[in-house]
């Protein structure tokens, strides 16, 4: 609580310097205000609970007493570190109850846990091991008071404990521009201890906050809301309260802010970005989801399997790019396999509307396809197509078709010299691996192994571009900090200048509520931070689509961002990788040694180290 009237006992107004022999007169007065503020409930949950000594098992049972149900994700409680030093932050809007919550949590996690809690809190002998008393209030005195405070907390973090803090100090309340209910600035002297520690970061929010009448006393007077903090306390009584718990930081991503000021306002972002609607809505991944944008009709009916089947085995051999198991990849013209295609239009189709995207027809198929190479993966023993890939060279397209025989044309309008640029090149695009195998990163390698055994077959494609889609899936929120920060950190701003988005994607700040005015941070130190924020913000924290993922690995460079109309209103990145600039070992993973050699040698370049990093393992 931000501070309170009482001195002792505990739970009363009455100054402990009353005479003996008046104080039960002043305690009859003093009774209805302080069943009117609360306080004597406190003091008889107080009586109910003081037999259980240890802090721990006091803060359970006052929760279990009041019935106060926390409501967390299982993934998000394994955010929460079991060793080593780490500050955990959070937003303070009921001003008492999510102290309790957040210590018995963290302490049902690991036992060396402190918190940094207002200095009265201390009379309260269960909690004197727990807590590291602070005078909150800015007070003439307040500085001086909390200097020993903070030099424990220091001492505390360099042993390698754990310190929850409520960086606001007081609870949150109403702000007239914007007109919402947020906790006041974070205090600076929480960063300064973040930055002289090193300490990671846990940020915590917990949703919702005290009622209006809580807030209009507020108004009236700030010390008429802290005197309705006890009231607010056994308010809480048979309430569900939501905690979201984030991704850890590291400190290497904090060490960038110089000032304490900029730390905290990073601090209180990521910590209200857990609030972001995104987070508690799941979205649909049904057909229905594209029903928003036009009429969708069902799927065609799968064409007979033993047809498929027929089609695939009357290929050349040499012609099947890969093997594993059951499955094998094969590369073929639509000519060859019209049936195969049919299929592939209808898992096409089926698998982007489960994302949210797709054009809404019963076959995924197009103009392109007839002059593309398509590579797919057959699954022999359940007789099935698994996924697929859409392969244009660029030289032959342009050749007989123009640029308009390039499917990019229809998003991205691109100058002859971004051809010329590029050299012989591989559009790629339209890759998609059915739902029921997306539980295994397997099929999106095999693809790959086929892709590298092509290129290996016709070295001088060097380069590969396409669109990559970033589907309405992902909040506004989301695919802004992605195209943001890809355009900031990883764009080929030589070829972008000569390419231009049919429809560009809108990049205005989106405002995270809690935080006033203040934009996102306008890019993240590494890509691998922003795949956090990502993972804090969405549903089921999924992070960056896993094919993103895999270009940027290949050392893919974003030119540009347009929005697909006609596609689900999906954000496409059009991103290029020069296979050159690759690192050998991931060129090897895809080619074979032998086919990477040869590769390599054709355009005379030797091993490099190229490409974002990323655990692929954990992208499926």
């Amino acid at each position: 609580m931000e501070e309170a009237f009482f001195e002792d006992p505990i739970f009363s107004i009455v100054p402990k310097a009353v005479p003996k022999e008046h104080r039960k007169i002043f305690e009859i007065v003093a009774g209805p205000l302080e069943h009117l503020l609360g306080l004597r409930q406190c003091a008889a949950l107080y009586d109910r609970i003081q037999a259980h000594g240890s802090a721990h098992a006091f803060m359970h049972e006052a929760l279990r007493q009041m019935d106060v149900r926390p409501q967390v994700k299982p993934e998000d409680l394994e955010n929460i570190p079991k060793k080593g030093a780490a500050v955990v932050v959070g937003n303070h809007p009921f001003g008492g109850i999510e102290g309790v919550i957040m210590a018995d949590i963290l302490l049902s996690h690991r036992p060396d846990v402190k918190i940094v809690a207002n200095l009265l809190l201390n009379r309260i002998p269960q909690l004197r091991d727990l807590t590291i008393p602070v005078d909150p209030f800015n007070r003439s005195g307040s500085a001086r008071t909390n200097i020993g405070p903070m030099r424990e907390a220091l001492h505390w973090l360099r042993s390698g404990g754990m310190l929850l803090v409520f960086p606001a100090g007081e609870v949150s309340h109403l702000k007239m521009s914007p007109l919402e209910v947020a906790d006041p600035p974070w205090s600076p002297t929480i960063g300064r201890l973040i930055r002289r520690t090193a300490a990671p970061v846990l940020p915590v929010f917990f949703r919702g906050h005290n009622g209006p009448g809580f807030q209009a006393a507020g108004l009236i007077h700030p010390r008429l809301r802290t005197a309705l903090l006890a009231r607010q306390l056994m308010g809480m009584r048979g309430r569900t309260v939501p905690v979201d718990i984030g991704r850890l930081i590291p400190f290497r991503w904090l060490q960038r802010y110089a000032g304490d000021e900029d730390l905290m306002a990073y601090l209180r972002w990521r910590t209200y970005l857990l609030g972001h609607p995104t987070r508690r809505e799941k979205r649909g991944s049904t057909p229905a989801a594209i029903a928003v944008f036009r009429k969708t009709r069902p799927l065609a009916t799968p064409p007979e399997t033993n047809a498929c089947r027929r089609e695939i085995e009357q290929l050349p051999t040499d012609q099947c790019l890969a093997q594993s198991g059951v499955q094998s990849v094969w590369q073929a013209t639509a000519e060859q396999i019209p049936l195969v295609m049919q299929e592939i239009g209808r898992l096409r189709e089926l698998t982007f509307r489960a994302a949210s995207e797709g054009t809404g027809k019963p076959l995924d198929l197009d103009r392109f396809d007839a002059h593309y190479r398509h590579l797919f993966i057959w699954n022999a023993e359940a007789a099935e197509i698994v996924g697929a890939y859409r392969v244009g060279a660029t030289d032959r397209i342009i050749e007989r078709h123009g640029r308009s025989g390039l499917y990019s044309s229809t998003l991205f309008d691109s100058r002859m010299e971004f051809f010329r640029r590029l050299g012989p090149a591989l559009e790629m695009g339209r890759s998609f691996v059915r739902p029921e195998y997306q539980r295994s990163y397997s099929p999106l390698l095999l693809l790959w192994k086929g892709i590298g055994a092509f290129i290996a077959r016709h070295p001088r494609y060097r380069m590969l571009f396409g669109p990559v889609s970033i589907s309405r899936d992902y909040s506004d929120l989301s695919r802004h900090l992605i195209a943001t920060t890809l355009l900031q950190h990883s764009q080929a701003k030589d070829l972008a200048v000569m390419v231009r988005p049919r429809h560009p994607a809108n990049f205005r700040p989106v405002r995270v509520r809690g935080c006033g005015h203040s934009p996102p941070p306008s890019c993240f130190q590494d890509f691998k931070e922003m795949c956090s924020v990502i993972a804090d913000v969405e549903f089921k924290q999924r992070d960056v689509p896993v094919l993103l993922r895999h270009y940027l690995n290949l050392g893919g460079q974003l030119l540009a961002f347009n929005i697909d109309r006609t596609f689900g209103r999906v954000m496409d990145g059009l991103i290029v990788v020069d296979l050159t600039q690759t690192d050998v070992k991931t060129l090897q993973r895809y080619m074979g040694v032998a086919g990477a050699a040869t590769f390599l040698s054709y355009h005379g370049a030797g091993a490099t180290t190229h490409g974002v990093s990323v655990d692929e393992s954990e992208a499926g």
